[in-house]
């Protein structure tokens, strides 16, 4: 009995010991990365003013990732990125609004709807590392995006989300904080793809999309403060936000993407491997607990 005791004391002082090593890396990181409140230039307009009928709205929500944070030009966020995918792609003139806030978690989601004051054709959001940073659990974080994009389908758009990238690639986390972090932004992003899927939006996954072309190219994809993206970062991320984007409006005009390998699956395995695999897209299939995977080809 004396020794279960102790053995057991033993483990509580291990356990609060690595936690409190866990704390003390995460405020050294937070000191490294020191984020701001700045925005970039504004990217809101409308992009293909040459092409003919009327602008599809784009509201765009989330945190500093959708901001832009970093960037200099208008032209360098993913405000602009995405608007010009979109028009050239969809061949039709493409209005941005951005509501994005640096430090953005899922709760302030709904007060970023309210402030656009406008009824959207599309949605795209990406958020979930605030919630991340301050410690929200999955499930409750996941719940107030699935809200989010019960608003917004109510409201009629088409909704496309981002899940949370990995944070394994975020270089100022030291061992074993990155590792613990790599974790807890994986299991968000499960949790996050079977919440909106349930929901009525298409998720891409983001898990590691920047991790390949990182290996290859150093400090490229990265902004200077080894957390946001740089300019070629923001355009990678885009990317994959704005064929997710098409995919989707496409549905509604029943002219589904050809060429793509698609797989029906129950919802929570796809949300498991969509998390290993960046640029997968996951979309509502028939049944509330099946979905549609939609693997891209890097």
């Amino acid at each position: 009995m004396k020794t279960t005791a102790k053995a057991a004391a033993g483990t509580a002082v291990v356990g609060f010991g690595t936690y409190g090593l866990l704390i003390g890396e995460a405020l050294l990181a937070r000191r490294r990365i020191g984020t701001t409140t700045d925005r970039p230039p504004s990217g809101n307009g409308v992009y293909g003013v040459d092409l003919p009928g009327e602008p599809l709205s784009c509201l765009l929500l989330g945190d500093s990732t959708m901001v832009g944070y970093g960037m200099k030009t208008a032209d360098q966020t993913p405000s602009a990125l995405i608007g010009v995918g979109l028009a050239h792609i969809l061949d039709r003139p493409i209005e941005i609004r951005n509501e994005s806030v640096v430090g953005a978690r899922s709760s302030d989601l709904h007060d970023q709807i309210t402030a656009a004051d406008m009824v959207p054709d599309l949605a795209i959001i990406l958020v979930g590392a605030n919630d991340i940073t301050h410690q929200v659990p999955a499930k409750r974080s996941a719940r107030r995006l699935a809200s989010a994009v019960r608003r917004l389908r109510a409201m009629g758009a088409e909704v496309v989300v981002g899940s949370v990238p990995d944070f394994g690639t975020i270089k100022p986390l030291p061992v074993p904080l990155r590792t613990v972090c790599r974790y807890w932004s994986r299991h968000l992003a499960r949790r996050q793809t079977v919440a909106a899927v349930e929901a009525g939006a298409r998720v891409v996954s983001l898990a590691d999309v920047l991790e390949p072309l990182f290996l290859l190219k150093g400090d490229a994809l990265f902004g200077d403060d080894r957390f946001h993206p740089s300019a070629e970062g923001y355009a990678t991320v885009s990317s994959f936000l704005v064929a997710a984007a098409v995919a989707q409006w496409r549905t509604r005009e029943a002219a589904p993407i050809e060429g793509e390998p698609e797989e029906r699956m129950p919802l929570e395995r796809a949300a498991e491997r969509a998390s290993e695999h960046g640029g997968t897209q996951v979309s509502p299939s028939r049944g509330r607990r099946w979905a549609t995977e939609l693997r891209r080809r890097r």
